[in-house]
């Protein structure tokens, strides 16, 4: 449909049986619908000086120059499709990204380090800042924000990095949620919350938000261009809260305070224009093809992974028909000891402990990372039965937060490689009561 490529690589692998084939062709429709290029060349075209974004129309007359300016796992993507549609009408641009595997032709690449922040994150967020400064106020800028870019919009104020890279480790090992996680992210850097508009300001500028966190555009990659609602306070209460300043021996008078005057966004306009929505409605269409009743429970599942992964197991277990529970959001995992995996991966160990015969509960990172090679697992009653055959404890393997070592001795994972897109989690749980 979009990229003719499948996404999953060892779909074949994994579909076993009739329930696992569901589920590799429904998330495989998932991460198919937010395909970054596919998404930017069928929304975005140019013509007779005009720019048109989905239904709106830019004319761009009285527009000197055009840049792009991208940062995140989806910004090169989404910077070389728009490179090919504006072709000559675009002068120059500048993102930061993770990977390259197509250079731009106009469009300068850089290439950032994920999760923590890096001096070479520091170094790059100067130059991005640099070149925002040059712009004029006959000039258009047309911003790519996605999810990755808060670890890649480095620019600490009054301390060294290696105090931000060490509080946001401690945060994560803490199991704190994404949007604590960038309250606090954006009082540490001087290009998040609103600094980017700041900057460019007052050229005309339209920010396209690749959102990893549902819809709410000012926690994307921190909400560079979006005018921030949160304070210095906000941050020393999540800081508080997790024991973080005292760990970390962080001294709370460092924090930004992010821009509040409203000129720098008169001329920024902020558009969500992909979110896991677009990717759970493609799922469910293609579960209702393939005969299950659907239901998309919520684009904002938060909370403990394994705690997730037992909620659901017993949802779909109290079903009695056929049906599809899709799922969208960012769990997280309480890092207890020094194990390897990742929040979709322990999220359906934990699932396994609970899945009845005719259920299956599938977990997936959108970038296709899931904090390892793998992009997430799936559970069921095979899985259980290769577990026992090898002798493998599912509550040891989850207790030592062990879940890719569990899932590359049952072989019961998904690989995809970087996807280029960023939408947060999909997780699918199927019943079939016929095991048909």
């Amino acid at each position: 449909m979009q990229s003719g490529n499948p996404k999953i690589k060892n779909g074949g692998i994994l579909a076993k049986n009739p329930l696992r084939q569901a589920a590799v062709e429904i998330i495989e429709a998932g991460l198919q619908a937010i395909d970054t290029k596919y998404s930017v060349s069928t929304r975005i075209k140019y013509q007779k000086d005009t720019l048109f974004i989905d239904d709106r129309k830019y004319p761009l007359e009285k527009i000197k120059r055009v840049f792009v300016v991208g940062v995140g796992k989806c910004s090169l993507e989404a910077a070389l499709a728009l490179e090919d549609i504006l072709g000559d009408r675009l002068e120059d641009g500048i993102v930061i990204d993770l990977k390259c595997e197509t250079n731009p032709k106009k469009i300068k690449f850089y290439k950032g380090d994920h999760p923590l922040p890096t001096e070479n994150n520091v170094n790059l967020t100067r130059q991005l800042i640099e070149f925002l400064e040059k712009a004029e106020k006959d000039d258009l800028v047309l911003f790519l924000i996605s999810g990755g870019g808060s670890a890649l919009l480095c620019q600490p104020n009054n301390f060294n990095f290696l105090a931000e890279k060490n509080l946001m480790s401690y945060l994560m090992k803490s199991g704190a949620n994404i949007r604590d996680v960038n309250i606090v992210r954006k009082h540490l850097s001087l290009a998040r919350g609103g600094f980017l508009a700041k900057y460019v300001y007052p050229a005309r500028s339209i920010a396209l938000i690749f959102s990893d966190v549902g819809n709410d555009m000012e926690f994307v990659a921190s909400g560079p261009t979006i005018k921030d609602t949160t304070t210095i306070e906000d941050a020393k209460k999540v800081l508080i809260k997790y024991g973080a300043e005292e760990f970390c021996n962080f001294d709370l008078e460092n924090l930004t305070e992010t821009p509040k005057d409203d000129k720098y966004f008169e001329k920024m306009e902020n558009k969500l224009f992909l979110s896991n929505l677009i990717a759970l409605r493609e799922m469910a269409n293609r579960a209702e093809k393939l005969g299950f009743k659907t239901e998309i429970k919520t684009t904002k599942l938060e909370g403990e992974a394994r705690d997730i992964g037992e909620q659901i197991a017993r949802e779909i277990n109290e079903s009695d028909q056929k049906i599809a529970l899709i799922y969208g959001g960012e769990t997280t995992v309480t890092v207890k000891t020094h194990g390897k995996g990742g929040r979709n991966q322990e999220l359906a160990l934990s699932a396994l402990r609970f899945i009845e015969d005719d259920c299956l509960v599938a977990a997936v990172n959108s970038d296709g990372w899931d904090n390892t090679d793998f992009a997430g697992a799936l559970c069921d009653n095979l899985t259980r039965e290769k577990a026992n055959e090898l002798g493998l404890d599912v509550s040891e393997y989850l207790d030592k937060n062990q879940s890719y070592n569990f899932f590359e001795k049952v072989g019961d994972y998904f690989r995809t490689g970087l996807t280029n897109s960023n939408i947060a989690d999909l997780l699918l749980a199927l019943k079939n009561r016929n095991n048909e």
